[in-house]
């Protein structure tokens, strides 16, 4: 279990800013790529089954990896003060949650928690998924992807508290090595009220039902 508890400044220098991906590869080279992925499988390329498949597997990245073209910072910046004042915490559970481990290209599969307590302005609901979305696209560390949601969530909206708890199962774990099924990861990060406040990380915890 991985747990981030970082400070205003730490939190600050771990917020990456947003610059634009490198160059892409073209279809005709992403295509080659996978027939020679597919050749390295030990099947052939031009079967029928898979003469179609590098075409697939491209369309397939241009999804699976779309949080590159987005910057995450910018989904926060509408946000609404007709909130009344409200300072409790917020929270979003069960965000659906797919990425690809960094090391393996396997998929990351599981759910994202996210709460925040207003400084005095709220973000509409959907953005905290989006937010989500746009760093589980890309490739990825359980770790680095809390941290990332976490740290631009608490600087661009100004909360006084963030937390966020991501529960995952890793099929670099799950599909190779140990071959160990129904194993998932626990990472957490607490920034601001929730890191400096026990007892408000201990609501959090028992509002998710101990993370299960």
């Amino acid at each position: 279990m991985y747990d981030c508890a970082l400070g205003f400044d730490a939190a600050e220098a771990a917020l990456e800013e947003f610059t634009a991906p490198p160059r892409r590869p073209g279809q005709t080279e992403i295509e080659r790529a996978v027939r020679t992925l597919i050749a390295a499988a030990g099947d052939d390329p031009d079967r029928a089954g898979v003469i179609d498949t590098p075409a697939r597997v491209a369309r397939a990245y241009r999804e699976w990896f779309s949080g590159y073209a987005i910057d995450p910072a910018r989904l926060l910046e509408r946000t609404f003060g007709e909130a009344e004042g409200y300072d409790e915490t917020v929270l979003l559970r069960d965000i659906p949650l797919v990425s690809t481990c960094e090391h393996h290209l396997a998929p990351i599969v599981g759910k994202a928690h996210v709460a925040y307590r207003p400084a005095d302005r709220v973000v509409g609901i959907s953005k905290l998924s989006r937010l989500v979305e746009a760093y589980a696209r890309r490739l990825q560390l359980q770790e680095r992807l809390t941290r990332q949601i976490a740290t631009t969530l608490y600087e661009t909206l100004g909360a006084r508290g963030v937390a966020v708890v991501i529960e995952a199962s890793h099929g670099c774990m799950s599909t190779r090595g140990v071959n160990q099924h129904g194993v998932s990861m626990v990472t957490k990060c607490w920034l601001g009220d929730f890191r400096d406040d026990p007892a408000l990380r201990r609501e959090l915890l028992e509002s998710l039902g101990g993370c299960r």
